[in-house]
């Protein structure tokens, strides 16, 4: 009985604090109260961060264990400024790219979205703000050689990254999300 108490406890707790957004897992952490950040400081990001969230995105799964995408990190302001539109100085932009010439039924745009999302948590983690894109996709692949995009490939999302504006109320600035209730279907 002391063991199924103690293991219904330790359940509440464990729920409290995931739904809670309080989790004790710092991935879970960085995941549950992370946001797509709109306002940042003209802070540069350091290299030294830039090659830790790339080192993130290489390491996403892919399928076959392809690993198709080629990662272009655009720090040149005139060239983030022609993909964020409200670009602060010192924010980076890297563009993931996937190849032209896949295979029908290869998984190249989710192989893509997926090291994008291990870069984001991963800026996230390091205190930075990001934000992906995919609606200026279509003018950067008008435009890849500006972009320095790899021969054979085209962009497939681009992600900002750049130190947060601190005068901005993270709570407030994040966008309201959908209830859980109405996203998740449960089949037993």
């Amino acid at each position: 009985m002391k063991t199924t108490t103690s293991l219904l406890i330790l359940s509440l707790l464990l729920c409290f604090s995931v739904y809670g957004q309080n989790a004790t897992n710092e991935v879970i952490n960085t995941i549950l109260n992370g946001y797509s950040v709109r306002a940042y400081s003209s802070e540069p990001v350091s290299d030294q961060d830039i090659e830790l969230i790339i080192d993130c995105g290489v390491k996403a799964p892919s399928a076959r264990n392809t690993q198709d995408w080629k990662f272009t990190v655009i720090k040149n302001q005139d060239l983030v400024g022609q993909i964020v539109h409200n670009a602060t100085p010192g924010n980076v932009v890297i563009i993931i790219s996937g190849p032209e010439s896949a295979e029908r039924g290869m998984s190249v745009n989710f192989d893509c979205a997926l090291a994008t999302e291990n870069m984001f948590i991963a800026a996230q983690s390091l205190g930075l703000g990001a934000r992906i894109y995919t609606g200026p996709i279509g003018d950067v692949n008008a435009k890849k050689p500006d972009f320095q995009i790899p021969e054979g490939y085209r962009a497939v999302a681009a992600l900002r990254i750049g130190h947060l504006d601190k005068t901005v109320d993270a709570v407030s600035a994040a966008s309201s999300r959908k209830a859980k209730a109405g996203l998740v279907n449960v089949v037993e």
